[in-house]
């Protein structure tokens, strides 16, 4: 017993001998390991026609047995990318077509270019490929002019159907068809009692026609006068109205009339007189106003209500030649901005330099209609009008008298 031992104290543990993870060799083998001096070799596999130790069978020496390493492919290179095309190119956003694949088909396909153009869609070719003309690139850029918008076709604002007015035995106006469009500034002419104020009087209700009819805006006058009313402004030959009032007054009812509020009354009433220039005479009453004054306030009042159809009868008599160029310019911009205007009027060299269209009235019948360039022709409209009025020098040999003065 050692002095450990003595002492009580635990000594070393000896190492756990260690189980072999191989079946045990035989005899022989033992044997030439002993002689050599070192210890049995584990074989690192295990051979099926190697002996096979007692209680072992055939599969677990498959399980045990690692089998032999599979030799490894050699590693491709990887194939160089193509680099992409020019961002500032014209075809830089043109993605690149695939190749097109039949089944159980080789086929040879090109080497792509740096772009390619996509091929149209199965459905049909696109605008572009429509217009491109033979011989065009795929990338070529074609401009495709866009579709012209067709015609639209203009509801009538004044459409005149086979309008006839008869006093008895006389025929005032007959069988007079017009139509007018929105935009157009039309002159009415004729010679004095060729029926110009008949037959603006029945498309403004004033006077019930014999036969036809007369629409505004689609709305026959006869058969619902005050829907269609409503889209007029009226300027009467006679010039009726209620003169007891002043020019402010007779602005502000008219445009209460018609419906408008009254803040927009009053706005509109001083919008006008500073238009006309007459402000300086809205305190005074109508009654006092010269004939060119009255001829202002009146139409001011056809305007105030913003019709659709301005029929005015003789707007320019009795204006001065300032205040003249003020109304024509005024109703210019109405038409311009889609209303319609019809006139009448003696001065041919007025209509020719303010009216786009025109329509000439001999005798109750109209003879001649259209734009102004179309009804004068190469010459004036003055000298248009005297060939289709018939108009002719006449002698005056009779009035030779004119030739004595009295005493």
């Amino acid at each position: 017993m050692t002095e450990d031992a003595a002492d009580g104290a635990p000594g070393p543990v000896p190492p756990r001998p260690r189980r072999p993870s191989t079946p045990r060799p035989k005899q022989g083998a033992g044997s030439a390991a002993s002689a050599s001096g070192g210890k049995p070799r584990s074989p690192r596999t295990t051979s099926k026609t190697a002996a096979k130790p007692s209680g072992t069978s055939e599969e677990s020496s498959e399980a045990t047995a690692k089998p032999a390493p599979k030799p490894r492919a050699p590693r491709r290179k990887p194939a160089p990318k193509t680099p992409p095309p020019d961002a500032t190119g014209a075809d830089a956003a043109v993605p690149e077509a695939p190749a097109p694949e039949s089944p159980g088909t080789d086929v040879a396909v090109p080497e792509a270019p740096a772009a390619v153009a996509a091929p149209a869609p199965a459905a049909g070719p696109g605008p572009a490929e429509a217009e491109r003309p033979s011989g065009a690139a795929a990338t070529d850029v074609v401009e495709v002019p866009a579709p012209r918008p067709s015609p639209v076709q203009l509801e009538p604002v004044l459409e005149l159907d086979s309008l006839t007015k008869r006093f008895g035995h006389v025929t005032a106006v007959e069988d007079v068809s017009l139509a007018l469009e929105p935009g157009t500034f039309t002159g009415i002419v004729g010679p004095n009692g060729a029926g110009k104020t008949t037959t603006l009087s029945m498309i403004t209700g004033l006077l019930r026609p014999t036969a036809g009819r007369v629409l505004v805006a689609g709305i026959d006058v006869w058969k619902d006068p005050a829907r269609a009313k409503r889209q007029m402004g009226v300027l009467p030959d006679r010039l009726h109205t209620f003169d007891r009032l002043t020019g402010a007054q007779l602005l502000y009812y008219t445009a209460v009339l018609h419906g408008l509020d009254r803040a927009t009354a009053r706005r509109r009433t001083e919008e006008l007189a500073d238009a006309f220039r007459v402000e300086h005479a809205m305190g005074r009453l109508v009654s006092d106003y010269s004939s060119g004054m009255l001829k202002k306030i009146a139409l001011a009042a056809a305007l105030i209500h913003a019709p659709r159809l301005l029929v005015l009868d003789e707007p320019f008599e009795s204006v001065d030649p300032v205040s003249a160029m003020t109304v024509a310019q005024i109703l210019r911009d109405f038409a311009a901005a889609g209303g319609t205007v019809l006139l009448s009027s003696h001065s041919m060299e007025l209509v020719q330099r303010i009216c786009d269209h025109v329509a000439v009235i001999v005798e109750g019948r109209l003879i001649a209609g259209g734009t102004v360039d179309e009804v004068r022709g190469d010459r004036s409209l003055q000298e248009r009008f005297i060939d289709l009025a018939g108009g002719h020098a006449e002698s005056i040999a009779d009035l030779t008298w004119l030739h004595r003065f009295s005493s």
